[in-house]
């Protein structure tokens, strides 16, 4: 059984006004296995909308009872940078990416929690593929992107993911900071997951995680351009293991 008393939740954020205090409630409204402690860090990445004020508010209103750490990007920079700053502030043993939208339940943090608690696993993917959660229906050539640049990501880190592309990736802290992290944007996904794939005896788990997806009118941000993005950093990254 491994010990881990706090849990870092760092949580990028770009014009996310409409969202990002549900996702804090829903986050703070969690209760964690062993009594394990929250630590919430909010990045703002240049947002123009009411982002900021949204959080500032947030954390007044809790100031106190809950860990909040605020940040926030005088330029906008994209996610992987924003996630780049969180992970420097990261003090708990364990460090997850929640993203500001809905489209992921932190009430399944406890799933992934599990094989790191049980001393099997050092990261955990949460996969929107495996398992019977719910997984809402929308779009299918997103589907088929994320199955084919994953399927790409298994065969240069020579892993059998089924969901490289999630954002529900936790990670013992440690190894986390370990890592010479590049990318800007979404370039993130594949990058981090051709650099954990090289640590010696490293333990990678997955487990099935519900999704309630978005459509671009509801505020999803990723488009095409990304996935060859993507499929740029896996060559880049990913033959560096060869």
């Amino acid at each position: 059984m491994t010990r881990i008393t706090k849990l870092s939740i760092v949580i990028p954020a770009y014009n996310e006004g409409r969202t990002i205090a549900t996702v804090l409630d829903k986050v703070s409204a969690v209760e964690l296995v062993q009594s394990i402690e929250k630590e919430l860090i909010i990045v703002n990445d240049c947002s123009v909308d009411d982002t900021e004020a949204q959080v500032l508010a947030y954390q007044q209103k809790h100031q106190g009872s809950l860990s909040i750490k605020y940040l926030k990007h005088e330029v906008n920079r994209g996610k992987g940078a924003a996630l780049r700053t969180g992970f420097q502030h990261a003090t708990g043993e364990v460090c997850i990416v929640q993203d500001a939208d809905l489209e992921y339940d932190p009430n399944e943090f406890n799933l992934l929690l599990k094989p790191i608690l049980d001393g099997f696993a050092d990261i955990v993917y949460g996969s929107r593929f495996m398992g019977g959660k719910p997984h809402r229906i929308l779009f299918f050539w997103h589907t088929i992107g994320n199955k084919f640049l994953t399927f790409v990501s298994n065969m240069c880190t020579n892993l059998n993911l089924t969901d490289m592309e999630t954002c529900y990736k936790m990670f013992d802290t440690r190894i986390l900071q370990s890592l010479d992290l590049k990318e800007n944007r979404f370039g993130f996904e594949p990058e981090v997951t051709a650099k954990v794939s090289r640590i010696p005896r490293i333990r990678i788990y997955e487990i099935g995680i519900s999704y309630y997806g978005r459509t671009y009118e509801e505020g999803k941000k990723i488009n095409w351009k990304d996935g060859f993005r993507a499929l740029y950093c896996i060559a880049k990254y990913g033959m560096l293991k060869q």
